[in-house]
């Protein structure tokens, strides 16, 4: 993956919006736990930020994927990831299978104004007792003439309290087993029946508006079916590869903005008569986080390459996020080491990273699930290498 002056010129764009609307801001709308959604979400529209590897029929500006994998690792440089996540769901979790594979009316409806920023929309995948576990979703649509009936409940839906419609992961078969009976349903939020059960209290992400969000008898038109039916699970796995290497790119910046943030603040504390950065233990283990910062953007970078060629990158998504995941555990708690007792004060961001960056390793797949999937792929499952040999 090559940066060229318009992938530079994107990424001006990108810290230009954050320079100026975000940033500034950040402080009040994470004492408030909720943001503005629709008033950014407008202005990342208006820049044309929301779809920038949708056709431009949609409003895209139909780049290859690498223009995404710029405007997520930008987007790390926001200092709360709850508004960074929140424009993540709207570019890479709610609108990839909508766009790849909806009809022309859902795409006219829906997709149009999510890429101008007049739409806030969610991805409902997640309840209580299927995280990553997504086969076990009981969330339920029944079809009933030319409508489907919904009953069920999702839990930590990002933009849930502000959003105005969700792509809806639910079952649509008894029969068929957890991987074939599955589909994906746009449900706009004011429907009947859906209500926002309560707005969670989160750790971090304290600005994102994340929601418990329940459904009963929620009648929605069976055309607002994304695809085939029952094959809303293979469409969500397809969809998680943009999701884990946006959230990848993103963490990516945020490990590096806490090492960046750590020399500036080593090499002003002064202990025992010099900067603490100049201690070769400091510098030797900044150069060491560095390093390792390096080594995951070589990692992501080769599969958003592969990505844009058009390759399954299941195995390389997961790595990605996998060891960025892992790094996000690592690098802000290292750092804050160096920050002493003004690392757990609110008022400096490592606090906030720190605590932002943790949800790397759980949100999106968690990191022992991004195991489970390289081994898969490398064929060395235990339970596919049986199949396999019988």
């Amino acid at each position: 993956m090559l940066f060229t002056e318009e992938h530079l010129a994107l990424k001006n764009t990108v810290q230009k919006i954050m320079d100026e609307h975000i940033n500034p801001y950040v402080n009040e709308w994470e004492e408030a736990e909720i943001f503005p959604a629709h008033k950014i979400m407008k202005i990342m529209g208006d820049a044309g930020l929301l779809g920038i590897s949708k056709p431009e029929k949609y409003g895209g500006l139909d780049l290859d994927f690498t223009y995404e994998m710029v405007l997520a690792e930008t987007l790390g440089g926001c200092r709360a990831n709850g508004v960074s996540t929140s424009i993540g769901v709207q570019t890479s979790m709610c609108t990839p299978a909508l766009a790849n594979y909806g009809s022309e009316e859902l795409k006219q409806e829906f997709l149009v104004p999510t890429i101008a920023g007049d739409l806030v929309g969610c991805i409902g995948v997640s309840e209580e007792s299927a995280g990553s576990d997504v086969a076990s979703t009981k969330t339920y649509a029944r079809r009933d003439g030319d409508d489907y009936v919904i009953n069920g409940q999702k839990m930590w839906i990002t933009n849930g309290v502000q959003g105005d419609w969700i792509c809806l992961l639910c079952n649509t078969s008894q029969d068929a087993g957890p991987h074939r009976n599955k589909s994906l349903i746009i449900v706009p939020l004011k429907t009947k029946g859906v209500s926002v059960a309560r707005k969670l209290d989160k750790m971090a992400l304290k600005c994102s508006d994340t929601a418990q969000l329940f459904f009963d008898d929620v009648r929605v038109p069976a055309r607002n079916l994304i695809g085939e039916e029952n094959m809303g699970f293979i469409y969500q796995m397809r969809q998680f590869q943009e999701e884990r290497l946006y959230i990848s790119a993103r963490a990516l910046r945020g490990c590096e903005v806490a090492v960046e943030d750590t020399i500036e603040y080593t090499g002003m504390r002064k202990v025992f008569g010099e900067t603490l950065r100049d201690k070769q233990v400091v510098y030797h283990k900044l150069a060491e986080l560095q390093s390792l910062v390096e080594a995951g953007r070589a990692l992501l970078y080769h599969a958003a390459e592969e990505y844009k060629n058009g390759n399954d990158v299941t195995k390389l998504a997961s790595m990605a996020k996998y060891f960025i995941g892992t790094l996000c555990n690592k690098i802000p708690n290292e750092c804050l080491q160096y920050w002493g007792g003004q690392g757990f004060m609110n008022e400096t961001w490592i606090s906030r990273g720190y605590r932002d960056l943790r949800l790397s390793s759980v949100g999106g797949g968690a990191n022992e699930i991004m195991l489970e999937i390289i081994a898969k792929q490398m064929g060395i499952f235990p339970g596919k290498r049986k199949k396999q040999e019988t």
